[in-house]
């Protein structure tokens, strides 16, 4: 079991996961804001869509199969099984697969990015949001777009300024800016056909970072900001003008006011007691949204509470419709048709945002439409998607926080030695908030019947936010993380815990094959026709394994971290793959070094890399880069000063820099200060003087005082790694 960030343990990792869908065994049985504001819609001078480039119809998407060449959608089409027919690179061939193209993305940040390629052209984004079109077969550049998102957003997003993608359709590119707008783009040039603002209340922090679905002239977006205090909706707009035509809320507002929809009458009988919507409630859809054209039904994958710990955002108990659920709309009204929730009354930040994918399988001798998930709680669902009916529940991971899901009434068996919220007493859960499975793509091959699923074993020690346990009130950080978590304390916590597990690679459950990785956060896997599974991972290779046995076939070490999916097309005859390289996201929130190896060794320079059989080209080893840990300045600080700090940082700095500063490949590693950063980092932190890459003043968290003890800690880190640095030195 790895324990990223919240542990200074090695972290041993299961990815892939290859599950079988059809052999899994039944272990029972059978806010308000501005509406106006939200809504309004700017144009320009470009009032029409590109009548060459982009020509993406629901009817092509539906019908990709015709031209396996191209990949249409997010997920290849709207099954989202991303799977490919495409065969000329196969076990016999890949031998000869070599680099054919590069491109810069120009960012040290995270890239998660699945881009479209149609008719010769890739549409794909990097970090804060910035759009590329290139030629799929050179990787020349067609156009670019940036959405000039400010600096100070880099604040209010949770995981990094990453975006995993556009929708291209009917000759327009849409993509969703870190900011919370939805832009309509002319395919052919990049020019501005529309942009609207998506966010009912600017005062909160809400930001989006998913890929936009489109189907039958409607743009689907969520958006996020769970831990910062936002509400979760999901938004259709209409392709041609922008204009929007549903909002679906998946938690209820202020219950003095008028229910948005009927759904919100629903979902306010199980919020009991508290102020939920004081502090937002949570509930964001920031990354799976599926379209299924068989039943006409638009799916939500639903994320968590906030805050996270059940006891202060609901007192009274209750489920909490719809955080962590699978939510089933009707996309011309906006209308629920069924949902299931993964983990009811979530306290472990456990969304089911997760990515779902539709297949037609036989389940028990009958011919189902389902819809499959790998949420972040540990088991596997396999659901109808015309009913909702559960059909099937399993482990897909190490699970401890329930024993299993009761197939009679769909609802988690809960362990109660792992209930921190009633115990006044910390538990270590897996999995931990970071999820048996994360946002990157799983994959489906309907030949072999498996399910591959980047997975990990990541455990946290859960306690309840220590001022509430104390005072009884819980204080909200406007603009802030607000998880309802002890985060301040934790390396305190996590010392009363001597049986916190060592790293495991392992999985439960019915399985076919398990390979494991150096590193626990990787990324996303491709399944072709051929017979092959495709994957990064944070040691730095793309990898292509059997997708029969997992016996590796072929990797290239690409000397940089990967977190995102690979995708495969064609052109003039000839198959490409095609993954964009460099880490970041939720790597952010681990340990440092260790999530990404490969980045923090040569360096995070984001590039999106294509192959092709006798391509021709190589990636040279880049040269290393000096990461050492400089000797710190001296500095006395009391014990106390340095536990003031550490909660301090705890609370507020961990979830960028890691809870033990270990800094990583995206964001500096504070631990490796150059002298000017020791002298101004006052200013740094007081003052903003760094807002341009990100890094805004945290005056309305952090008085002097605060950046004394925050600066001490982290000192005192520093010189801890730093000593034994020096005698690993000497002792080889």
């Amino acid at each position: 079991m790895a324990h990223p960030s919240f542990s200074q343990g090695q972290a041993t990792v299961i990815n892939v996961v290859a599950l079988s869908v059809i052999a899994l065994t039944v272990i029972v049985g059978l806010s308000s804001g501005s509406e106006e504001e939200a809504s309004s819609v700017e144009t320009t001078a470009t009032e029409v869509a590109s009548s060459t480039s982009g020509q993406i119809s629901t009817e092509r998407i539906i019908a990709a199969d015709a031209a396996p060449g191209d990949w249409l959608a997010y997920g290849r089409d709207y099954k989202e099984q991303r799977f490919s027919p495409l065969t000329q690179i196969n076990k016999d061939t890949i031998g000869a697969l070599e680099v054919a193209w590069t491109a810069d993305m120009y960012t040290t940040r995270g890239l998660e990015a699945s881009p479209i390629v149609a008719d010769g052209v890739m549409y794909m984004t990097g970090s804060w949001s910035v759009v590329y079109a290139v030629d799929a077969k050179t990787g020349e550049e067609i156009w670019s777009y940036d959405p000039e998102v400010p600096g100070a957003w880099a604040r209010k997003a949770c995981c990094d300024v990453v975006n995993r993608g556009v929708a291209v359709y009917d000759g327009a590119v849409y993509v969703a800016s870190l900011d919370g707008y939805l832009i309509a783009l002319n395919a052919e040039n990049g020019e501005v056909i529309w942009r609207v603002n998506t966010i009912i209340d600017r005062s909160r922090a809400y930001t989006i970072t998913a890929a936009p679905r489109v189907a039958n002239g409607r743009v689907f977006i969520g958006n996020g900001g769970g831990e910062f205090g936002v509400r979760g909706y999901v938004t259709a707009y209409n392709a041609k003008t922008g204009e929007q035509d549903w909002r679906f809320y998946t938690v209820p507002g202020d219950p003095s006011k008028p229910f948005e929809h009927p759904e919100m009458e629903e979902a306010a009988a199980t919020w009991k007691g508290g102020e939920w919507w004081k502090i937002g409630g949570g509930g964001t859809v920031w990354n799976s949204i599926v379209y299924d054209p068989d039943t006409d039904t638009v799916f939500l994958g639903v994320g968590n509470g906030s805050p996270w710990t059940r006891s202060i955002r609901s007192p009274g108990g209750g489920d909490n419709l719809f955080l962590s659920s699978i939510v089933a709309l009707d996309p011309n009204t906006g209308r629920k048709k069924w949902h299931y929730q993964t983990t009811p009354g979530d306290t472990w930040d456990y969304t089911a945002v997760q990515d779902m994918m539709l297949a037609d399988i036989e389940v028990d001798g009958k011919m189902r439409k389902v819809i499959m998930q790998a949420p972040k709680n540990g088991f596997f669902y396999v659901l109808d998607r015309a009913t909702g009916e559960l059909l099937r529940a399993n482990p897909y991971v190490t699970v401890n926080w329930a024993s299993h899901v009761d197939m009679e009434t769909g609802r988690p068996v809960e362990l109660a030695d792992r209930d921190f919220n009633t115990s006044g007493k910390s538990a270590w859960i897996l999995p931990g908030p970071l999820g048996g499975h994360n946002w990157q793509a799983m994959s489906y091959n309907p030949d072999t019947g498996l399910i591959y699923i980047p997975a990990m074993e990541s455990p946290l020690v859960f306690d309840v936010d220590h001022d509430f346990k104390v005072t009884g009130r819980y204080k909200y950080f406007e603009g802030g993380w607000n998880t309802g978590v002890e985060f301040g304390r934790l390396l305190e916590i996590m010392a009363e815990h001597p049986d916190l597990p060592p790293a495991k690679g392992y999985i439960t459950g019915k399985t076919h094959w398990i390979k494991e990785h150096g590193t626990h956060w990787n990324g996303g896997t491709l399944s072709t026709a051929a017979g092959l599974v495709f994957q990064g991972n944070g040691d730095g290779f793309l990898v292509a394994y059997d997708a029969a046995t997992g016996a590796e076939v072929w990797k290239v070490n690409t000397y940089t971290s990967i977190i995102a999916p690979p995708v495969t097309y064609m052109i003039d005859g000839e198959q490409y793959v095609a993954i964009q390289v460099g880490s970041g996201g939720a790597a952010l929130l681990t340990e440092g070094d260790a999530a990404a190896p490969a980045s923090a060794k040569y360096g995070n320079f984001g590039r999106m890399l294509s192959f092709k059989l006798n391509g021709g080209g190589s990636i040279e080893e880049p040269e290393h880069w000096a990461r050492e840990i400089p000797e710190p300045p001296v500095l006395n600080a009391s014990a106390e000063q340095i536990d003031r700090g550490m909660e301090k940082y705890g609370e507020v700095c961990a979830f960028c820099h890691g809870i033990g500063v270990y800094g990583g490949s995206a964001l500096p590693d504070l631990r490796k200060m150059s002298e000017q950063t020791h002298r101004m980092f006052n200013e740094i932190v007081l003052e903003g003087i760094l807002e341009d890459r990100g890094m805004t003043s945290f005056a309305d968290r952090f008085n002097e005082k605060d950046v004394e003890d925050v600066y001490a800690f982290i000192n005192f880190r520093s010189w801890q790694d730093y000593e034994l640095q020096e005698a690993a030195k000497k002792a080889n």
